[in-house]
C-alpha cells in the first residue's frame, strides 16, 4: 500500500518507566532458576511502571515530546489514536484524556485500539490515512502498555512497560513513511476474557504458527511488492516478545545483527507490548542519518503484523538538539528494585475480604 501523497514522521518522543526488576528476582520467589529463564529469554531485567504510572501517562509524556519536536501546538493536532491492550479504563478512553493534557482542541477525532502488541502500528496507519487524504494535517498515533503477567507464569520475566508517540504529517518531516502493508489472520496464540486480571497464551505455539509466519510473511512480501532486499536497509525492528524471536527472524529473513541492535530495547526493558516497536523505531530515528532507509514489522497475537518502509529525511538531524531526550537518554534512568516493591506496584498483593 503505497501513499498517493507524501506522508511521515513529523515528531515523536518515547518514555519509559525507572523501576527494574531483574529476572533472578522474579525466579527466586518462585523457586525457579531466574537467571536461567532470563537467559533463555534474552532478557536482563524488564520495567516496571510506579504506582502513579499507567497508560494514560506514559502515553502523555511521549506525545508532549514528539510535538515538541514537531514544533507543533496540541491544537494542530486533528487526531489521536492510543493503542494498548492495558487502558486503565475498560469504558473511558486514553486517547481523550492524553488530548486534554496535551491541549489538543476538542474538534478532532479519538479513539483506543486493542490489537495485541500491534495496537500502535495500526494507530499509525490510521493516521497515515487521514493525513494523506486531507482529512486532518496532523495526527497523533502512540503505542504504549503497562503490561501483565500472572505471578509466576513465564510472562512475568518479560512483560513491562512502555510507549511511544508519532505526530504523523504530510509537511516538514523528520522521515517518510513510502509504504505499509499488514498480514492478519485468526491465529488465537494469547487472550484475555473481560474481566480477566492476566492473560493466557499459547505456550511454544505463540511462536509458529504465530509469531513467525506473520513477522517473516508480512515483511516478506514488503520487500517483494518494493523490489527491495535486506542489504537496502540500514536499521530493521521487529516486533520483540524477547530477545530470541526478533533475532531468529532477523537472521532467517536475512537481515544482520547489526541492522538490529539500535531498535532491539528489549533485553534491557523487557516486551512492552504495544510500545515494543514504537521504541524500537525512536531509538532508530534518534541515530539515523538522512537517507537511512528503515524497516519495521509490528506482530500483534491474534494474530497481525503492520510492516513499514520508512525513509530518514535531511530533517533527522535537525531535531536532535531540541532538548528532548533519546530513548537512550530515558532508559540510563534505572532504579532496581525487589519483588515485594514490584508485586505492591502491580498490584499483584489484594486484600481479602
Amino acid at each position: 500500500m503505497k501513499t498517493k501523497t507524501k506522508v511521515g514522521i513529523r515528531g515523536y518522543g518515547g518514555y519509559v518507566p525507572g523501576f527494574r526488576i531483574t529476572p533472578r528476582e522474579i525466579g527466586a520467589v518462585w523457586g525457579k532458576d531466574g537467571e536461567m529463564m532470563g537467559a533463555a529469554l534474552g532478557i536482563r531485567g524488564k520495567s516496571v511502571p510506579a504506582p502513579d504510572e499507567d497508560v494514560v501517562t506514559i502515553s502523555t509524556r511521549a506525545a508532549r515530546w514528539a510535538l515538541e519536536r514537531s514544533g507543533l501546538n496540541g491544537d494542530r493536532i486533528g487526531a489521536i489514536y492510543v493503542g494498548s491492550e492495558s487502558h486503565p479504563y475498560a469504558v473511558k478512553p486514553t486517547s481523550t484524556m492524553v488530548g486534554a493534557a496535551i491541549g489538543a482542541t476538542p474538534h478532532m477525532t479519538a479513539a483506543d485500539y486493542e490489537f495485541a502488541c500491534k495496537a500502535g502500528t495500526a494507530a499509525i496507519q490510521t493516521c497515515m490515512g487521514l493525513v494523506a487524504s486531507g482529512m486532518i494535517e496532523n495526527g497523533i498515533a502512540i503505542g504504549a502498555d503497562t503490561s501483565q503477567g500472572a505471578p509466576g507464569d513465564a510472562l512475568e520475566y518479560s512483560a513491562s512497560a512502555g510507549g511511544a508517540a508519532f505526530v504523523i504529517g504530510g509537511e516538514r518531516l523528520l522521515a517518510e513513511i513510502k509504504y505499509t502493508t499488514s498480514m492478519t489472520t485468526d491465529t488465537p496464540d494469547f487472550w484475555r476474557r473481560e474481566g480477566q486480571t492476566y492473560p493466557s497464551h499459547g505456550g511454544r505455539f505463540t511462536g509458529q504458527p504465530a509469531y513467525f509466519k506473520h513477522v517473516m510473511g508480512c515483511t516478506s512480501k514488503m520487500m517483494d511488492e518494493l523490489g527491495m532486499e535486506p542489504s537496502d536497509f540500514a536499521h530493521a525492528v521487529f516486533h520483540q516478545p524477547n530477545g530470541k524471536f526478533p533475532m531468529n527472524a532477523a537472521k532467517k529473513l536475512g537481515f544482520s545483527r547489526e541492522q538490529m541492535e539500535t531498535g532491539l530495547l528489549v533485553t534491557r526493558i523487557g516486551n512492552t507490548y504495544s510500545g515494543a516497536v514504537p521504541l524500537g523505531l525512536a531509538a532508530i530515528l534518534d541515530i539515523a542519518e538522512p537517507g537511512d532507509n528503515i524497516l519495521v514489522t509490528s506482530y500483534g497475537s491474534g494474530a497481525g503484523s503492520d510492516g513499514f518502509y520508512i525513509e530518514a529525511s535531511k530533517n533527522i538531524v535537525k531535531v536532535r538538539e531540541d532538548g528532548v531526550p533519546s530513548i537512550q537518554e530515558v532508559l540510563r534512568d534505572e532504579r532496581h528494585i525487589g519483588y515485594a516493591e514490584y508485586a505492591k506496584y502491580r498490584d499483584k498483593i489484594r486484600k481479602g475480604g
